[in-house]
């Protein structure tokens, strides 16, 4: 992924020029990770640019904001024509989009309540992992690190001073040589990956957790219960244990950046047949047909980008 190619973005209000949106240091963010966001993902289909699942990304937004008591003075219409705009005028079929809201300069008090800044900015992206673990599965480790539990930080929350937990189990999977993190949360059941949700396959049966297991509740993963069940398969919801992940059939994480991404193997140990599943690889089907909006039930999952004009 590359910033390079990104020309413009949207702060506050307006479309301003990369070189422009200059943030300045004593932004209460930069101090105390005060801010939100979201990760949304464009693609390309032959209608043209499609955000998938916007809605629910720009609702999850303002729940967010909420809990921190950051107050984003633009309605979600704005945010949506602000999307529209920075696709268009990037000149992007597909990419990444990071809308952000955060405490901007005034006070450093950790009490402080600063103005909110809000902006949208895009770009080319591949998958989290590589777009060849897709077909070959991902090599995990279970982290040393504990996911933070809701009694400490709301975990439903998507914040950015939380992702200090990601970063460091991230970093230390990858010092081994692995391709990304699992964490367990302070029960010792399984949470989440890094930056994603985790699904596993037993007999046919799609298990996954939720809240109480300390995870974010992921727009991906939301849209990959919906498929599974679209498909015939029950899908339970509870916490999962370590042991359940080492005997299930397949397994798999669910993410904005990370799509829908089979596990192969966790901490050398084997999961399944040591590939993606036939259930795996049948929910990715589905999923990137209903990303490149060739499948009709999910067509309303799709946000066309119109041209400018169209918007007026």
């Amino acid at each position: 992924m590359s910033l390079n190619h990104t020309a413009w973005i949207w702060i506050n209000g307006r479309l301003v020029r990369w070189r422009e949106s200059a943030v300045h240091v004593s932004a209460h963010a930069l101090h105390y990770g005060t801010g939100v966001f979201e990760g949304i993902r464009c693609y390309a289909t032959e209608e043209g640019p499609a955000v998938f699942r916007l809605d629910a990304h720009l609702e999850r937004l303002y729940a967010s904001a909420a809990v921190y008591g950051l107050e984003i003075a633009h309605t979600r219409e704005e945010l949506t024509e602000a999307v529209g705009e920075v696709i268009e005028r990037n000149e992007f079929d597909s990419c990444y989009i990071r809308p952000l809201a955060f405490f901007d300069s005034g006070d450093l008090g950790i009490r402080a309540h600063c103005p909110t800044s809000v902006a949208v900015l895009a770009w080319p992206w591949v998958n989290h992992l590589g777009d060849g673990k897709l077909g070959d599965g991902a090599r995990v480790t279970v982290s040393p690190w504990v996911k933070f539990d809701a009694r400490m930080m709301p975990t439903t929350a998507k914040a950015c001073g939380q992702y200090l937990n990601s970063r460091l189990a991230t970093q230390e999977a990858m010092s081994r040589g692995y391709d990304e993190a699992l964490l367990l949360n302070a029960a010792g059941e399984i949470a989440e990956g890094a930056v994603e949700n985790i699904f596993l396959v037993k007999g046919g049966r799609v298990l996954t957790n939720d809240e109480r297991s300390s995870i974010l509740l992921g727009i991906t993963r939301d849209s990959v219960i919906r498929i599974a069940r679209d498909l015939g398969h029950k899908v339970e919801i509870g916490a999962l244990r370590p042991e359940d992940l080492f005997a299930a059939d397949e397994a798999f994480f669910t993410g904005t950046a990370a799509e829908v991404m089979p596990i192969r193997e966790v901490d050398g140990r084997v999961i399944g047949a040591g590939g993606p599943g036939p259930v795996t690889r049948r929910i990715q089907e589905v999923f990137f047909a209903a990303t490149a909006g060739k499948d009709s039930r999910y067509r309303a999952w799709n946000h066309l980008i119109a041209p400018a004009a169209a918007r007026v």
